[in-house]
């Protein structure tokens, strides 16, 4: 694996691997890596790519800055991962290198809905902060292929409309979210949890699977109301959402109808950590 930190120096070498023919998968992370990351690198070597990854934790999408501060970083285990994992490039950029300018000469993106709902309600700003930290790392890696993980469903929508407003020339994948065995889906935060807490993290898994099960048995409002219950029960303090959505506009929906694609999305603390998660319901 070859790392660079900056894009003068990285150019280059893409350029060398294009003239052999070769095509670009880019995951994006930032770091504190887990299964469910590398899982990203596997799917592009299994696709015959030659794969990038970049670890920068990019401080325009914390709309909290306490949650910047806290965030992992695990630098060394991070490379030793990425070695084993066959990947062949990381981009260890500093934020100079993605913000020359200064952490306020910010693009603006429209949006739409999607600025506004859930994820985008809750953490204001958040999403401008994805779109330009993407849109720059698109832009300096030039990938054929990136591959994001489902488990930030919201955020892969966002990342599909600056692919799909800007024609960027890239084709995006979203893998399946990698659970523990539990079904907790991994996360670089569950770090944060006390072991306690991480076993009961995973009621957000169940209260999902229990709303999938009881679909056609209950109105959609209370299947919401008990999975909610059922967080509380397993310790979780603060529910900032639970809910049922079009699966393709994140639109919520009153009522189930067989014709229309549903996913549910929840966010939840426990022990003052946010832990996100989802899932197709049909």
């Amino acid at each position: 694996m070859i790392l660079f930190k900056k894009e003068k120096d990285l150019k280059p070498e893409l350029k060398r691997l294009q003239n052999q023919g070769k095509t670009i998968a880019f995951a994006p992370t930032m770091g504190a890596l887990h299964n469910g990351h590398l899982e990203l690198i596997r799917a592009g070597k299994l696709a015959g790519h030659t794969t990038v990854v970049s670890i920068f934790i990019n401080p325009t999408q914390f709309n909290d800055k306490k949650d910047f501060e806290k965030y992992p970083v695990t630098i060394e285990q991070d490379i030793k991962l990425l070695v084993e994992s066959g990947t062949d490039i990381l981009f260890l950029p500093s934020v100079a290198e993605m913000y020359p300018d200064g952490l306020e000469a910010l693009s603006r993106y429209d949006l739409g809905d999607l600025e506004n709902l859930l994820e985008g309600h809750y953490r204001p700003g958040h999403f401008q902060g994805v779109c330009n930290v993407m849109h720059r790392l698109l832009k300096k890696i030039e990938p054929q292929h990136l591959y994001m993980g489902q488990k930030d469903y919201q955020q892969c929508m966002v990342v599909q409309k600056l692919i799909a407003d800007f024609q960027l020339p890239v084709q995006f994948h979203v893998v399946p979210t990698i659970r523990e065995e539990s079904g907790l889906a991994m996360s670089s935060r569950n770090t944060r949890l006390s072991q306690n807490a991480r076993e009961n993290a995973v009621a957000i898994y169940h209260a999902h699977v229990y709303v999938k099960n009881n679909l056609l048995k209950l109105s959609l409002r209370d299947l919401k109301d008990n999975a909610k219950k059922q967080l509380k029960a397993a310790g979780f303090t603060e529910i900032d959402y639970i809910e049922i959505c079009d699966a393709h506009t994140l639109q919520p929906v009153q009522a189930y109808h067989e014709d229309q694609q549903l996913v549910i999305l929840t966010a939840a603390f426990t022990e003052g950590v946010r832990l996100i998660d989802n899932m197709l319901l049909n």
